[in-house]
């Protein structure tokens, strides 16, 4: 395993097997954002982007919760920005962009590891990334109501998605905590786990990701995101593109072959 400096304590970046893991590393506040865990977060997923050797990410965060989303006790001791209102609103977009933004348009699996709340950003980060595995006790909620927000960090969108509007709008207005197992009845989960046995699922699945067809899941995931809100002929024939690329790849000729000699096939991105 290969240890990242990231410039800041705020977030710890491991490299192991083609994953990397990005850990939130506040834990006494229970992983709410600051401005060096977003920064560095920012740079980490676009070194990700264009690293090789990185072939899935994983999001999780230190000790017994994922992100309790902004820092509202650091926001109640300040009294305001002197900061303009627009440079403010432009800042917010670079980072937004460049975190869940860059999570949710990453052409490489991403999967998000809960072990315990994710809240208002916190969630949107969450639900920025492919798939989600949450401990048992783990809860989400978007928590924006209760602290006089609208939301960021596109919850509303991922959300809106996953869920439908009618109930993303029951979630952001009424502010309820979801359980993990309904957190899975409503598709915001992909899997839960007993706590103790987080790390090892998560590991397990993460590998498998990396293990896979970097190049087909490139496109994969390119063909998903545009089905959400593209006209369905534009989809098609993107799928039609892609399909056809793939076809050209070593990795396909390999499954090809696995396939016809019954054994699993061993993907190198080409």
């Amino acid at each position: 395993m290969a240890t990242i400096e990231t410039g800041t304590g705020d977030l710890l970046a491991t490299l192991e097997d083609g994953v990397l893991t990005l850990t939130l590393n506040r834990p006494d506040a229970r992983n709410a954002l600051s401005a060096a865990m977003n920064a560095a977060l920012a740079e980490q997923l676009a070194r990700a982007e264009l690293d090789e050797n990185v072939k899935c990410i994983v999001l999780t965060g230190a000790g017994k919760g994922f992100c309790a989303g902004g820092d509202v006790k650091g926001m109640a001791s300040r009294s305001g920005s002197d900061r303009p209102v627009d440079e403010a609103i432009h800042r917010q977009r670079v980072n937004q962009r460049a975190t869940a933004g860059k999570l949710y348009t990453l052409p490489k699996p991403t999967l998000a590891a809960l072990p315990g709340a994710a809240a208002g950003a916190g969630l949107s980060l969450a639900l920025s990334c492919d798939l989600r595995i949450m401990a048992k006790g783990a809860v989400m909620t978007t928590a924006f109501a209760r602290v006089g927000f609208s939301g960021d960090y596109g919850g509303t969108y991922f959300l809106s998605k996953l869920v439908g509007t009618a109930k993303a709008r029951e979630l952001y207005y009424l502010s309820e905590r979801i359980d993990a197992e309904e957190a899975l009845r409503l598709g915001l989960a992909n899997w839960v786990c007993e706590p103790e046995a987080l790390a090892e699922k998560t590991r397990q699945i993460a590998r498998r990701l990396a293990a896979g067809p970097s190049i087909a899941y490139r496109y994969m995931k390119e063909n998903l995101n545009r089905a959400l809100g593209g006209d369905l002929n534009d989809c098609l024939d993107l799928e039609a593109t892609h399909h056809v690329r793939c076809a050209q790849t070593e990795d396909h000729r390999e499954a090809a072959r696995a396939f016809v000699e019954k054994r699993e096939p061993v993907f190198h991105g080409r």
